[in-house]
């Protein structure tokens, strides 16, 4: 059996009586590829079924490094009440020879709001059930060991009431999509708040540990420099598409900020984004991406992309970067009740490319 040392100080104070710095979420640099993740209010943003997962290896180099795994599908169909969607979010992460490990599944509800032929608001909320797990067999203290015999000593230290820790969490959000008259440029802006009520997640019943508010703000936009004049929308018709886009995120006094850019030709996805974390030792670090997207058909495609974050604060060289792989499927036409998607009879006013109503926004992802 595989047996962990960790200081004393650093478990009981860090993990049971839970820091604020252990009570941070996981920011993905593929923010686009986990939408769901940092704003319900995607959930059928566009019209379709959209399935993604995405696999986070950071620090890699270090011993004991952090993996994350993240599921979300949602389907966005205009004949649902509210016209807007329904989705589902698995997020799991595990800390270092899963010692830690988290786990979270959530139904997500996404409401569309018209405002113009041009701009729409939508809302989503997330209800989600979430657990922490502790593996307390598996650590090994300081005061258990022996200089020359190893471990020979019981630990004095109390193990906690419950390995598992299940409480519920929520988030709410909402998004503002817009598109030019003549269809060639889209994009939406949004706000959102996860761990509404600050669940508390302590593994000692004596003990607290609120799970603190993550305040969210995103953007992005989508610059076309043409229509498709095919309408099996092949690879050498399609015309670049330039994405730039932000996403703000704080929780409890951390901040942080990714913003950067990606860009689609012939099916392939280029990208360089800036991530930096602004508070108390800054990290940084210069996330490369790039990726392909394979159509089966006019409406049906899977897309693959990886990126790479390059440390480039001293504080963290060493540790590996992060890897990151998304694997996304998209079926367009796909309805719950029947028929084909809204895509299918409308255009963009002004002239653009058939196959989308006026505020059904071309997806870049």
């Amino acid at each position: 059996m595989r047996k962990v040392l960790l200081y004393p100080f650093i478990l009981i104070i860090g993990i049971l009586l839970c820091l604020p710095s252990s009570a941070q979420d996981i920011n993905y640099s593929q923010y686009f590829s986990t939408p769901m993740y940092y704003n319900p209010a995607f959930t059928g943003l566009n019209t379709g079924l959209r399935a993604r997962f995405t696999y986070r290896d950071q620090w890699p180099t270090l011993p004991v490094d952090l993996k994350s795994y993240y599921f979300s599908a949602d389907v966005g169909d205009r004949n649902l009440p509210g016209a807007g969607g329904i989705g589902l979010m698995i997020q799991s992460d595990n800390y270092g020879y899963a010692l830690i490990s988290n786990l979270q599944v959530g139904l997500t509800i996404g409401v569309r709001v018209p405002i113009t032929s041009f701009m729409i608001a939508q809302v989503g909320i997330k209800a989600a059930v979430a657990q922490n797990s502790i593996n307390w067999d598996e650590l090994v203290f300081s005061n258990q060991l022996d200089p020359r015999y190893g471990v020979i000593y019981q630990s004095g230290y109390p193990a906690p009431d419950d390995n598992r820790r299940v409480y519920p969490d929520f988030a709410a959000g909402g998004i503002l999509q817009f598109i030019s008259p003549d269809g060639g440029i889209n994009g939406n802006i949004g706000l959102a708040c996860d761990h509404i009520f600050r669940p508390d997640k302590a593994f000692l019943s004596n003990a607290s540990c609120p799970l603190e508010r993550k305040w969210v703000a995103h953007g992005d936009v989508v610059i076309s420099s043409g229509f498709s004049s095919s309408s099996f929308y092949r690879a050498a018709d399609e015309p670049l598409k330039v994405n730039i886009g932000f996403l703000y995120q704080n929780q409890a006094k951390f901040n942080s900020l990714n913003l950067g850019l990606n860009l689609l030709k012939y099916n392939m996805y280029l990208g360089g984004w800036y991530k930096t974390t602004m508070t108390g030792n800054t990290g940084a670090a210069v996330v490369l991406l790039a990726g392909y997207r394979y159509r089966f058909a006019q409406d049906m495609s899977v897309k693959f992309i990886y990126s790479y974050d390059l440390q480039v604060s001293k504080n963290l060289s060493g540790t590996g970067g992060a890897h990151e792989i998304s694997i996304v499927l998209d079926f367009d036409q796909f309805s719950l009740f029947g028929g084909v998607g809204s895509r299918s009879s409308g255009f963009i006013p002004g002239g653009g490319r058939r196959g989308y109503s006026s505020m059904e926004c071309p997806t870049f992802y």
